[in-house]
Order: C-alpha cells, then structure tokens, then sequence
C-alpha cells in the first residue's frame, strides 16, 4: 500500500514536470519568435543574436572572452562570427596590449539589429513581468538563476 502510494506521488511529479518542460518549451519558442523573424529575414540564426548580444554587452571583448561566455569552442563560433563580420554587423580589431589576439565590437548596423532582436525581448519580459508581478519576476529570476547555475564550469 506504502509502495504504491509511493509510486502514485512518483507518477503525479513526473506529470508536473512534464507539463514545466511543455511550458519552458513553448515559452522560449514565444520569447524567441520574433528574433527568429528578424533573423531569418537576414539568413541568421539564434546563435548570431548570442553573439550580437554579448559583444554589445561587452564592448572590444576579445575572441576568448566570448569563447568562454558563450561556453563554445573556436571551431562552433568561427562560421557566425566571419558572417557577422562579412555583414558588416561586427567589427574586429587588433588587440591593443596583445597583437595576436582580437577585438570584438558592433558596427553602428550591428547596434541596430541587436536593439531590434533584444528589444523584442525586453519587451516581452516587462510585459509578462508587469503581469506576473514583482514576486513573480523574483520567483522567475530565482529559477533561471539557479538553473544558470547547473551549467559545467
């Protein structure tokens, strides 16, 4: 009787967690929408707004940096970034203090599309943070921070 309650709890948690992955799923596909659109537009994906994203968090980053934010290998970053330079959306540069490595930084076209991609999503999160309220953006918050947390250092 223990045994199958046990089982019955097990069972029922399973199906939460399933309906939480359902809804982290379509969640991002709506908070991603947009920025698809305009990417697509453009002949981009996901992984060129990571980069236009952090490079204009973080003006003159250099190549490793990046690298180690985005948890990505040369090899995997290589292809979207040569084709963001080529766009003319990301300028590169020398390294002041270290000639062999590279500066990363946004073309005045590059802030544009960034702005437009991440705007979207600003706007989305204050709408749906005005809704929720201010303890359930920190409710929010609390997951994804200790979510972000899980990532392999």
């Amino acid at each position: 009787m223990v045994d199958q309650l046990s089982q019955n709890l097990t069972e029922s948690r399973e199906a939460e967690l399933n309906q939480a992955l359902e809804l982290f799923h379509f969640a991002f596909r709506a908070f991603t929408a947009k920025p698809d659109q305009l990417l697509e537009a453009r002949g981009l994906q996901r992984v060129h707004h990571r980069v236009l994203y952090f490079v204009g968090r973080n003006p003159d980053i250099r190549v490793s940096g990046l690298l180690g934010i985005l948890g990505v290998t040369k090899q995997a970053l290589h292809a979207p970034l040569r084709q963001l330079i080529a766009m003319n959306l990301i300028q590169d540069s020398p390294d002041a203090t270290d000639k062999r490595g590279k500066c990363l930084a946004l073309t005045a076209e590059g802030t544009k599309l960034e702005a437009a991609l991440s705007g979207a999503q600003r706007k989305l999160l204050a709408s749906v943070f005005d809704q929720a309220g201010a303890e359930g953006e920190s409710a929010w918050r609390a997951v994804m921070d200790q979510l972000a947390e899980l990532l392999p250092k």
